[in-house]
């Protein structure tokens, strides 16, 4: 069976092939050159945006896809940047001036009050329109300075509560072991995977 993910990010086309290996999906993205339409993410939670991925991808390819979306949720922020995290420094950003930013922000918070969680909503879509989301989360807290330069985004910005050390220092691993989108993929894959 073959399934779409929707995303053009190669770590996390990793992280599914890993997930699904041992089962009967072939996992195809944009690196297998498939034509489908950029989504336009204006949904205002992760749920939202997610669904949207996945459904007008499946409508356009007639195949069964999956998409995920997600951020940093920082509590003194008011779960800033949320969904905007990719683009929390504006639209040329990148990983070092969104934690530029977020640090900026958060200078005058103490660090008891650094609060943050990783959020990602995996969501399947089928052609007929059907369409299920999971959320997984994985707790933390910002902190002063990097740690690290393992991962990607702002992983060595959070300081991993399940891990005790910052994602920037943690294996791949260690943070698969506990990370959002781990999560978030055992739940489709338990759900709706193991049944297709």
């Amino acid at each position: 069976m073959k399934i779409i993910l929707a995303t053009k990010n190669k770590g996390k086309i990793k992280d599914f092939e890993k997930l699904t290996d041992k089962m009967d999906i072939e996992v195809l993205s944009i690196l297998d050159n498939i034509d489908f339409p950029d989504v336009v993410e204006d949904g205002k939670t992760f749920e939202e945006n997610s669904a949207k991925k996945a459904l007008e991808i499946a409508k356009y390819t007639g195949i069964i896809t999956v998409s995920d979306d997600s951020g940093l949720c920082v509590d003194a922020l008011n779960g800033e940047p949320g969904i905007y995290s990719a683009r929390y420094s504006g639209e040329d950003g990148n990983d070092e001036k969104n934690i530029e930013k977020l640090l900026k922000n958060l200078s005058d918070v103490e660090k008891n009050d650094r609060k943050a969680h990783f959020v990602s909503v995996v969501s399947i879509a089928f052609p007929d329109g059907t369409v299920k989301s999971f959320r997984g989360e994985t707790q933390g807290e910002i902190l002063f300075e990097k740690e690290g330069n393992n991962g990607f985004g702002y992983d060595p910005v959070f300081y991993s509560y399940d891990l005790e050390k910052s994602f920037g220092v943690a294996t791949i691993e260690e943070k698969k072991s506990v990370s959002h989108r781990g999560r978030a993929f055992e739940k489709l894959k338990k759900e709706v995977l193991e049944k297709l």
